[in-house]
């Protein structure tokens, strides 16, 4: 009797172990499916005036799931050229679907065709246009060889599709070498998962006719007047906003994939010198998910 119950209960763990094992193999195989990733670039503005081209080429694409090695983007075919000032107001270029396993990630970079900071650039891959169809090209410090990485965190579903957008914020990206005049390439790219994001749109009235205008957003209570001030060396003036945007002729605005919180938004007058001025501040807009606040500005006369 007492060897039935040893022969029954090993049964019994190997019945346990074979259905935990099938289980096990059950979760595996499910961690282990793909999904898709849908990727878009947009853009803010670029701070220097008379720039009417930042073209950047693309030349792989690569994603980093669960801080493991990183994965290339089978499906994308390079080399491609984008006009990133084309991509603002909300306007977005498609990438790719990509197939990808499911699971967390939390990394995203771009192979861009940069040319290093003294070598020759005589066909660049990435470069500036001017109003009157000059060229410069733009250099990255450290070549691209490890790419440039994109800021966020996004999760792929299994037998399913995320929508990312990867947010180039030009006005930080490139910077003026000093005295070389050189401009130089340091991409600020953050990562939003189209779903999760919300915006700000309205129209801008009252305005002077002579001059551009910029809208920042800011975290709500994080902005001061130190932030407006003369940019020292490669820094740029308001270097803690969240986004930016710059009004349309119409006066209308857009800024798109906003994070969910309240922001203040610093609206800027910029004249024909390119000296900006700050003209108003709109304090404590809310920002839902898949939501678009409407708010309208009406500057002093």
């Amino acid at each position: 009797m007492k060897t039935i119950k040893r022969l029954f209960g090993l049964t019994g763990a190997c019945f346990a172990l074979l259905t935990f094992g099938l289980i096990s193999c059950s979760n595996d195989d499910a961690i282990n499916g793909k999904g898709q990733i849908k990727l878009n670039i947009t853009d803010a503005p670029i701070d220097q005036e008379g720039i009417t081209g930042v073209f950047i080429t693309f030349i792989g694409i690569e994603f980093q799931k669960d801080g493991g090695p990183w994965q290339t983007a089978e499906e994308f075919e390079g080399p491609v050229t984008i006009n990133l000032l084309e991509l603002q107001n909300g306007r977005t270029e498609l990438m790719g679907d990509f197939s990808a396993g499911a699971g967390d990630y939390s990394g995203l970079r771009f192979m861009l065709d940069a040319t290093e900071r003294g070598k020759n650039a005589s066909n660049p891959g990435c470069y500036i246009e001017y109003e009157d169809g000059r060229i410069e090209p733009l250099f990255v410090p450290s070549g691209a060889q490890t790419g440039y990485k994109a800021i966020g965190e996004f999760s792929v579903p299994l037998n399913g599709t995320v929508e990312i957008t990867a947010d180039f914020d030009l006005r930080k990206s490139v910077v003026k070498a000093g005295a070389s005049g050189l401009y130089l390439l340091k991409p600020t790219i953050k990562v939003i998962v189209n779903n999760q994001a919300g915006g700000i749109k309205g129209n801008i009235t009252n305005r002077d006719t002579e001059s551009n205008y910029v809208v920042y957003a800011y975290e709500s209570g994080t902005y001061t007047e130190a932030e407006s001030a003369d940019p020292v060396g490669e820094d740029v003036r308001f270097p803690n906003a969240k986004s930016n945007t710059g009004a349309e002729e119409n006066g209308d605005y857009m800024l798109a994939f906003l994070a969910p919180m309240n922001y203040d938004l610093i609206v800027v007058a910029v004249n024909s010198e390119g000296t900006p001025t700050v003209v108003k501040i709109v304090p404590d807009i809310t920002v839902n998910s898949r939501e678009v606040t409407i708010v309208d500005i009406t500057l002093e006369e």
